[in-house]
């Protein structure tokens, strides 16, 4: 079997770094990739014993079939597949079979993979955790990699700690270390290997949908009207599409789709779907019996229908990576297959080619942007949002990612709190300060404490402006207004003439008060200033003191997470 020349790549990577390193690494490689087919070649490569492991019983089976077609033998231990041999060169098994099976995982193997391993949880007592361990003690130089399409998960955050490009993704330990390999899906699709997606925003849909998958039932018991104009579009596009395939967001949202698409041509796949019967249900799909498959949260990783030509998501997402991952049943190659349409009904809207950023969205306007490190050059990839030519408006990035030659993360800070003692920049959820340990004032306990004050004022801001202000010198200065939603307001005023002037707006405004920090910011004079509103964000309370000729604020607060109410934002 000839490999493509990015499968060679990746294998290529794979024995280049465990070559140099023992430490468990990561090839991400995007849905029809191919993954199989390097797993068969790096099994047919290794000197030692190798054993592949998955979670469902589809993938065990594909994954021996490359093999087998590439003229090497291997063993399968997998219970549903019947099969319970451990004793070849090769050997595909399933974690569920595995982990029950002390005698199993004694087995001696220099290399393990783990294929969809965005699922291994290596704490506590998980399954892959014990089996990790066991094949360990007998075998302490053993190889861990990792294949997957979906390196982040919600509930856990990156799967690696570092990416081969210099990106620190996290300083916790993580099942993996090295992101060694990754290939953009972006490029399958120019070099042919996968088949283009044409996505829709279904935007009117979106309206009627829920806000999040918990309120799905009650949408559907008192709006159901969203499902059926769906249903009767999915309907009508359906006669002139070879597959489709419907994410649901829960069991009854999935149900109450199932009885408004065609019966006889439609069925539901779920979490609690019988083993039996949902491989006759994919049978029947993959053979064409059925033109409409359902299904929630099953379906997103290890099932391979190729035919799949119209995707319908109905469910809500905070990964990028999960979105690609559901469109990318859709993008392998199949006779008569020009594009697969993707209908976005839940308002995800996610490029197919943005990479995960590892963050929910902040806003549902939010977009992937690139944000440079002013101090490494590091491309930093940030929840932002752009104008209409493309210009960085916002980000909300708090940290440069970016990993030195010593493998340390780079120091910037785009946004963060300053320690009153050392003026060290210190993470804005930093309980102590990281160059003096002084413990750093919650904003919880700063508001409590300034609310019981007779000469200190609490402003909860929704807005921000700035207008133009002649000092009394006749100098051309800055007046800044901070806006309570109750119609308050306090005020500050700024020199813009000297440089002394301009570098005080800067170090006591702009810094903190920058949607876009870290981009530098080249402001003339005053009236430039005030033009340049919209850079400016506005904080979520103000603090202010009585003095002898009014309030003066002394202290702004960002980024507030606590049991105060911010205000109704004006953004």
């Amino acid at each position: 079997m000839q490999l493509r020349p990015y499968q060679t790549d990746a294998v290529r990577a794979v024995i280049q770094h465990f070559r140099h390193h023992r430490t468990p690494a990561l090839l991400v490689l995007p849905t029809g990739a191919g993954k199989s087919v390097i797993i068969a070649e790096l099994a047919r490569l290794a000197r030692g014993r190798v054993l592949v492991l998955t979670h469902v019983q589809e993938l065990v089976e594909q994954n021996h079939a490359k093999l087998l077609a590439m003229g090497q033998a291997a063993d399968i231990y997998s219970a549903g597949l019947g099969r319970k041999q451990a004793g070849g060169k090769v050997v595909f098994a399933s974690i569920q079979s595995l982990a029950a099976s002390e005698e199993a995982m004694s087995q001696p193997f220099s290399m393990v993979i783990i294929d969809e391993c965005h699922r291994v949880n290596l704490q506590g007592d998980s399954q892959y955790n014990r089996v990790i361990q066991a094949l360990e003690r007998t075998n302490p130089r053993m190889r861990l990699l990792g294949l997957t399409a979906t390196p982040y998960r919600l509930d856990q955050g990156w799967v690696y700690r570092k990416h081969i490009n210099g990106t620190l993704r996290s300083p916790e330990p993580k099942p993996f270390e090295t992101c060694i390999f990754e290939l953009p899906i972006g490029q399958l699709i120019k070099q042919g290997y996968l088949t283009p997606a044409r996505i829709i925003d279904g935007a009117i849909a979106s309206l009627l949908l829920p806000v999040n998958d918990g309120d799905a039932d009650t949408m559907l018991i008192s709006q159901g009207r969203a499902t059926t104009l769906i249903c009767d579009h999915l309907t009508s596009l359906g006669a002139s599409h070879q597959g489709v395939l419907v994410f649901a967001a829960t069991v009854r949202h999935g149900q109450e789709v199932v009885s408004k698409l065609p019966p006889g041509e439609t069925a539901l796949i779920t979490g609690d779907t019988p083993a039996a019967d949902r491989e006759g249900i994919i049978r029947d799909f993959k053979a064409r019996r059925l033109k409409f498959l359902v299904n929630v949260s099953v379906l997103t990783t290890g099932f391979d229908a190729p035919h799949i030509d119209l995707i319908a998501i109905l469910r809500r997402t905070d990964s990028v990576a999960l979105f690609q991952q559901m469109v990318g049943r859709g993008l392998r190659l199949s006779e008569g297959k020009k594009e697969c349409l993707v209908l976005d009904f839940a308002g995800n809207g996610y490029s197919l080619f943005s990479p995960e950023v590892g963050e929910p969205k902040p806003k549902s306007d939010s977009q992937v942007v690139t944000v440079s490190c002013p101090k490494c050059g590091h491309a930093n990839h940030f929840w932002g949002k752009c104008d209409d030519n493309g210009l960085l408006l916002e980000h909300f990035g708090r940290r440069c990612q970016g990993l030195d030659p010593q493998q340390q993360q780079c120091d910037f800070r785009f946004r963060f709190k300053e320690c009153p003692d050392c003026l060290a920049e210190n993470d804005i959820a930093a309980r102590h300060c990281h160059a003096c340990d002084k413990a750093l004032v919650d904003p919880d306990t700063r508001l409590k404490e300034v609310l019981k004050l007779k000469d200190y004022l609490v402003l909860r801001c929704a807005g921000l402006s700035l207008t133009r202000h002649s000092l009394k010198s006749g100098q051309p200065g800055v007046k800044v207004t901070w806006h309570d939603e109750d119609g308050a307001e306090l005020s500050q005023i700024f020199g813009f003439a000297t440089p002394g002037q301009r570098g005080a707006f800067y170090h006591h405004f702009a810094r903190m008060h920058l949607r876009s920090p870290g981009i530098p910011l080249r402001l003339a004079d005053a009236d430039a200033v005030v033009d340049a509103a919209r850079l400016f964000r506005h904080p979520d309370f103000v603090i202010a003191r009585r003095e002898k000729y009014g309030w003066k604020v002394i202290e702004t607060l960002f980024d507030y997470r606590g049991r105060y109410r911010k205000a109704d934002s004006a953004d």
